[in-house]
C-alpha cells in the first residue's frame, strides 16, 4: 500500500510530516477549479476536493489524499488571485471583517472514500495603504486562496480565529488523522520505528 498526496502544496506536505507521514508519491491533479454558477463556498470546496481525488491515478490498494482550501466572504468565493490587482481587491474586501476559511479533505482507499469539510472563522484587521502595498510587494499572496496565508507575513493581519489553525493553513490535522486512520494508514511511523 502506497500513500499518495494529491497536492503540490508544500504546506500540506509539512502538515502531514507532523503526523509522521511522508508520501510515497506526490501527484497534484490538474482540474478546472472554476466555481459553478451560484455554487456556495462549502459545496464548491467539497466538489473540487472530490474531483481532485477522482483525477489522481493510483492502484486500488493505494491511499490517496486530496484537499482544497477556499476563502469565503459570505456567499462569495475568493480563490487564488490572478494578479496583484485582484489580490488587492480580495484583501480590501476582507480587511476589517470576519470571513470563513473552508478546507475539505478526502481520502480514497480501494473503493471507499472518507471526506470531511472543516470551517473556521477568521477576522482580518483593517489594513493601512502601507501594509497593503508592502504585502502585495512581497508576492506572498500568489497561489493563496483569498490572497493570503495565515502562516506567512499576512499572519500579522489576523487578530482572531475560531476553528482549526491547521485547517486555515490548508490541512486540518485532527480531522485528517481520523480520515487516514479510517483508511488504514499508520500515523507517526517514524516515531514508532
Amino acid at each position: 500500500m502506497a500513500f499518495i498526496l494529491g497536492s503540490g502544496s508544500p504546506r500540506r506536505l509539512e502538515l502531514l510530516a507532523q503526523l509522521g507521514i511522508v508520501p510515497d508519491d506526490i501527484r497534484p491533479p490538474d482540474i478546472d477549479e472554476t466555481p459553478l454558477k451560484r455554487e456556495l463556498p462549502r459545496a464548491y470546496c467539497a466538489r473540487v476536493t472530490r474531483e481532485k481525488l477522482a483525477a489522481v491515478h493510483a492502484e486500488t490498494d493505494d491511499v490517496v489524499l486530496c484537499a482544497d482550501t477556499t476563502v469565503a466572504l459570505g456567499r462569495r468565493i475568493l480563490g487564488k488571485p490572478r494578479d496583484s490587482g485582484e489580490a488587492a481587491e480580495f484583501l480590501l474586501a476582507l480587511a476589517g471583517r470576519r470571513h470563513q476559511v473552508i478546507t475539505a479533505v478526502a481520502v480514497r482507499h480501494a473503493d471507499k472514500i472518507w471526506e470531511r469539510a472543516v470551517v473556521s472563522q477568521v477576522k482580518m484587521k483593517r489594513l493601512s495603504d502601507e501594509e497593503l502595498n508592502a504585502y502585495l510587494a512581497s508576492n506572498d499572496w500568489q497561489g493563496k486562496a483569498g490572497a493570503y496565508a495565515i502562516q506567512g507575513p499576512a499572519g500579522a493581519f489576523i487578530p482572531w480565529i475560531s476553528g482549526s489553525f491547521t485547517g486555515i493553513v490548508g490541512l486540518p490535522l485532527s480531522e485528517t488523522a481520523n480520515l487516514l486512520q479510517a483508511a488504514g494508514c499508520q500515523l507517526y511511523k517514524e516515531a514508532a520505528a
